[in-house]
């Protein structure tokens, strides 16, 4: 009887320290996310400054302009993991775009406040970079726990269900941070 006590005993256990393990790194990953998360919005709060810099030197490139705007609020409303990838894809071209237009335009190349605005936009890409890669690498971890065993047996009855990567569709462009001439 003692014996079968203490092997309920250690069975309690070790469920407690998987399942204390599954719900830490699942904190992690809302944290990491949580991180992602408040660069971007200083990013998205950042367009806006940056379109009103350029209509004042290229009224006339509504287009180009108006596919920023587009592209940022499709970012702030993204919802899930894999929407907020693709709206930040999207913004990320449109902004691409947006300073290949700058360079038809020496006055605005020169401006003060469009090349801060740029320096500060380099720098958050930056900073979204390194967070994307903490999250996905913490995604990884909890994932990998989730799926071995014995947390695999536990894991999708508590309702830890695997998370989705940050995943970036244009690698090239997002790896460099937008260039800064003087």
């Amino acid at each position: 009887m003692l014996i079968a006590l203490g092997i309920i005993a250690v069975l309690a256990v070790i469920l407690v320290l998987i399942y204390n393990r599954l719900v830490a790194l699942r904190q992690t990953t809302n944290q990491a996310w949580g991180d992602i998360d408040v660069q971007l919005k200083q990013r998205q709060d950042l367009v806006p400054n940056l379109v009103e810099t350029v209509k004042g030197y290229a009224s006339h490139e509504q287009e180009t302009l108006e596919k920023v705007v587009q592209a940022r609020n499709q970012a702030v409303s993204a919802g899930s993991v894999k929407e907020q990838a693709q709206a930040e894809n999207m913004l990320s071209g449109a902004l691409r775009q947006l300073f290949a237009l700058s360079e038809a335009y020496p006055d605005l190349k020169a401006n003060q406040n469009f090349l801060k605005l740029q320096t500060e936009l380099a720098d958050l890409e930056n900073k979204i970079a390194a967070a994307r890669r903490f999250f996905n690498n913490a995604v990884n971890e909890y994932n990998t726990a989730i799926e071995q065993f014995p947390a695999v047996v536990l894991a999708n009855p508590m309702g830890f269900k695997p998370r989705e990567f940050f995943e970036v569709a244009d690698r090239a462009a997002v790896e460099h941070a937008p260039a800064v001439k003087f």
